[in-house]
């Protein structure tokens, strides 16, 4: 019988959203509910598996992983891509990738969950009422009016823009790729990258990482932007210029920060985003809905099926 591994399952909840029963027979699972402090343990407990599905980037499988994994013949990963795996390592060493798939846009609950609790802090005056605390102390901005900066125009951009004017907002975008003629056909003003952190209360980033948009977003740009405007990051941390992006909260730069995604997740204990005031932080809940995970995990189980029948199904080649 081979072994399969279900790693970080934070909620517990893997073995609920879905019928693993197709499996049974041939597979003995093994669920990992906590994060690998290291990628030494990671290796460690995963030795003998021969199917390992992963959840989104949460544990990477670099070439060093992979090659230290001799049993291992099936990845999974949820999404139809992973960055954090090296996919041309595991076709080298005879591994098949295979993706899920994903179901609605739970990122963009979350970017517009940011900006209310930075603008109205609907979170905050929550706590303050649970613990008893004086009747109304914030003054809030409504969303209406504000203008809303995007970078990266696709389809969550342009989803996050559809949001933006619903609450009112003025919305404009810009990418490297971005011309004029795509920003009107998604109904959103074209702006220059200068333009979009100098006029944007909010600038909200929709690209996925890559070496190209590793650092993409500069102490330059963060010092462009007005002493009231807000940063939203939802895509990727390495996105941003972090040792800039702390300097500017910490020192008033910039009025504050929504952010989803970390350097290092989990988030350190002792890292200085936890002492911020004017900073939101959620534990990298963009795609942690419960559609998504009634799709993932059925989607995993049909993988795992599929491979063992010989005709594996959504393979990722590299």
């Amino acid at each position: 019988m081979l072994k399969a591994a279900i790693l970080d399952d934070y909620q517990g909840v893997a073995l609920k959203y879905a019928d693993w029963s197709a499996i049974a027979k041939d597979v003995e699972i093994k669920v990992f509910d906590k994060p690998f402090a290291s990628q030494a343990e990671a290796i460690k407990a995963l030795q003998g598996f021969a199917i390992v599905a992963g959840m989104r980037e949460r544990t990477p499988f670099p070439r060093a992983v992979i090659e230290a994994l001799p049993a291992l013949k099936l990845l999974i990963t949820t999404g139809a891509k992973n960055n954090s795996f090296d996919v041309k390592a595991a076709a080298e060493r005879g591994v098949t990738v295979c993706g899920t798939g994903t179901a609605g846009n739970p990122t963009a609950g979350i970017v517009f969950g940011l900006m209310l609790e930075l603008t109205r802090h609907i979170g905050f005056e929550n706590a303050r009422m649970k613990a008893g605390e004086p009747w109304q102390v914030t003054i809030g901005h409504d969303l209406e009016g504000m203008t809303l900066g995007i970078v990266g125009l696709g389809k969550l951009g342009q989803r996050i823009a559809g949001i933006g004017k619903a609450f009112g907002m003025k919305v404009m975008a810009w990418s490297q790729n971005l011309t004029p003629d795509r920003a009107s056909e998604a109904g959103v003003d074209y702006a220059s990258r200068e333009d979009l952190f100098a006029k944007a209360d909010f600038v909200s980033i929709h690209y996925q990482l890559s070496d190209r948009s590793r650092g993409l977003i500069t102490s330059a740009d963060l010092g462009r932007m007005k002493k009231s405007a807000y940063l939203i990051n939802t895509a990727r941390a390495p996105i941003v210029d972090q040792t800039a992006l702390l300097k500017a909260l910490q020192d008033g730069q910039i009025a504050g920060a929504g952010l989803d995604v970390f350097e290092v997740e989990p988030l350190p204990l002792d890292h200085p985003y936890r002492k911020l005031d004017n900073v939101v932080l959620t534990p990298h809940l963009g795609y942690v809905s419960e559609q998504n995970y009634r799709k993932y995990f059925p989607d995993i189980v049909e993988d795992i099926r599929a491979y063992l029948d010989g005709k594996p199904l959504r393979v990722i080649a590299p």
